[in-house]
């Protein structure tokens, strides 16, 4: 166990160096300034096609209506990424990491944008007349049978970080805090996420849609309700926060053991990772869903 941990860390500390942190950031900046800040300045605009997209259109093209598609990839966002993976971010990167994640959320807009356009654009549709789309068939019908096989590897592993990203960390975050908080053993809290679960996806992309639109919105009204709770009960430490929060991002102090600057690096490849992990933009999977 010791090895297949050691092992994950090297992978972990290889896939997340130096190069993939400039590729996600410089990416994420170079689309946002392509796009002239579209992302952005077209906020409103995004919530007024939202509101209207709450049905499906008669004869519209697609299995679920866009509201649906929305609040299906929101559900992977909304929660875990947004509690547990900050206070890691928090808690491996420093108060600087939470710079970062700011900074892959404002230029990550434009990645998911692109990536979800690309997923659409290049969608098909399978033995049984339903669309199916995403990274894979944007590589597949986009950069031609040649690049094939990196669809391949994109659908292999996009699959096994489900099991990671995916389920693991969400499900042992709540069976810890049941266990904390009212005594239920974990292994109670797994089995029973399991068969809700299993009942959700065995109905298919339909009945995820339904799921989604019917939960998430409640779910993102009462997270950010409890985070306006957070900082009006905290809000005379706000000030010293954002204060922290710069002078960390910044200011190259030696970590324990390490030399001038480590710090901030730690600051930056937590906070890149998390906050990839956070609004998962880059990762593909909105693509999918939509």
């Amino acid at each position: 166990m010791q090895f297949l941990n050691n092992l994950v860390n090297e992978i972990n500390a290889l896939v997340w160096g130096p190069p993939i942190l400039v590729l996600i950031l410089g990416t994420g900046l170079f689309l946002m300034i392509s796009l002239k800040f579209m992302p952005w300045r077209t906020i409103p605009r995004g919530f007024r096609l939202m509101w209207q997209g709450r049905k499906n259109e008669a004869g519209a093209d697609g299995e679920i209506s866009p509201f649906q598609a929305l609040m299906t990839c929101l559900a992977a966002t909304v929660g875990t990424g947004n509690i547990a993976g900050v206070a890691t971010a928090i808690f491996l990167g420093g108060p600087g990491a939470l710079f970062w994640m700011w900074c892959t959320a404002l230029v990550g807009m434009a990645t998911k944008y692109c990536e979800v356009v690309l997923a659409v654009h290049y969608r098909e549709k399978d033995d049984r007349g339903e669309h199916v789309g995403g990274p894979m068939y944007a590589i597949k019908n986009g950069l031609g049978k040649k690049w094939l096989w990196l669809g391949g590897a994109f659908a292999i592993f996009g699959g096994l970080a489900g099991f990671g990203i995916g389920n693991m960390v969400q499900v042992n975050s709540m069976a810890q805090a049941m266990e904390t908080t009212f005594g239920v053993p974990m292994w109670i809290t797994g089995v029973v996420s399991m068969a809700i679960v299993g009942l959700v996806i065995l109905g298919g992309i339909k009945r995820i849609g339904k799921v989604a639109a019917s939960l998430v919105p409640f779910m993102c009204v009462a997270y950010i309700i409890a985070a306006l709770v957070v900082l009006v009960v905290n809000f005379e430490a706000i000030p010293g926060a954002f204060a922290l929060i710069f002078q960390s991002a910044f200011n190259p102090v030696a970590a324990t053991g390490g030399f001038a600057g480590a710090a901030v690096i730690a600051a930056i490849r937590f906070g890149v990772a998390r906050g990839i992990f956070s609004n998962e933009a880059g990762l593909g999977t909105a693509g999918i869903a939509q």
